[in-house]
């Protein structure tokens, strides 16, 4: 079985209580649900909850809620406490809490590769970035990968540096640079594998825990995609999730 699993943090540290933040009349939680059960490769959609708050709404809307401890500090942790209990689980997705907007078909192109050829075990995104404000904000990690399409490197800085351009601008123009769009799907054993190894010094540096993979000898395949998603970290995401809501579905 294909199943999505979408961490739900109620205390996030620069928006509090960002599961259940109104977009357009709906907390941003029974987005990102309604969203994911778009996907057409995946068989059940679980939400796991570190609140009671949370949970509740989430019930009301008609998910199914797994509550995990308070003190789970990441999300592959949160989703990892409910797949150690999931052994009918083939392939379990990673869906961020704050992409309300996230499409089925994103979710299904990550879940190709692991479907199609077996040797591959965690897969994400990638989308070409377009703008220097993207390129330069270190809330958007940027990756970088081989001729094979698996991950060298994430970062919160523009990767790779382009030696000859003269500008952010200009490396744009002359380089094809992505974005990571954290989304991740894995096999089973490889979740569980990752979340029981401890931090690892580049994670601890650039704060982002897809480098403890990479320093263990995990092998990450990057999906490029073409599809846009928004992420909501800040009160500033969460006005403009509100205006592309507005833009974008008010009138259906």
């Amino acid at each position: 079985m294909n199943i999505g699993i979408i961490p739900a943090r109620f205390a996030s540290t620069r928006l509090m209580g960002k599961p259940l933040a109104d977009i357009g009349g709906k907390p941003m939680i029974q987005h990102t649900y309604e969203s994911s059960l778009k996907s057409k490769m995946l068989h059940e959609v679980i939400i796991a909850a570190d609140d009671e708050k949370v949970a509740q709404v989430a019930r009301d809307f008609g998910a199914r809620v797994i509550v995990t401890p308070k003190e789970i500090a990441t999300g592959s942790d949160r989703i990892a406490y409910v797949a150690q209990n999931m052994p009918h689980a083939d392939i379990i997705v990673n869906i961020q809490g704050d992409e309300p907007f996230i499409k089925g078909r994103m979710i299904d192109e990550a879940i190709e590769p692991l479907f199609f050829d077996s040797s591959v075990n965690v897969s994400t995104l990638a989308k070409k970035i377009t703008t220097v404000e993207e390129l330069e904000n270190p809330s958007i990690p940027k990756v970088v990968f081989d001729y094979h399409n698996f991950a060298l490197y994430f970062s919160r800085s523009p990767i790779p540096f382009v030696r000859d351009a003269r500008s952010l601008l200009d490396s744009l123009r002359v380089a094809d640079i992505y974005k990571h769009i954290g989304l991740y799907v894995y096999r089973r054993e490889a979740l569980l594998k990752f979340t029981s190894l401890p931090p690892t010094d580049l994670e601890r540096i650039e704060k982002l825990e897809q480098l403890r993979m990479l320093e263990n000898g995990f092998k990450i395949k990057i999906v490029v995609t073409e599809l846009e998603s928004l992420s909501v970290d800040t009160p500033e995401d969460l006005e403009i999730a509100r205006r592309y809501y507005n833009k974008m579905y008010r009138h259906y």
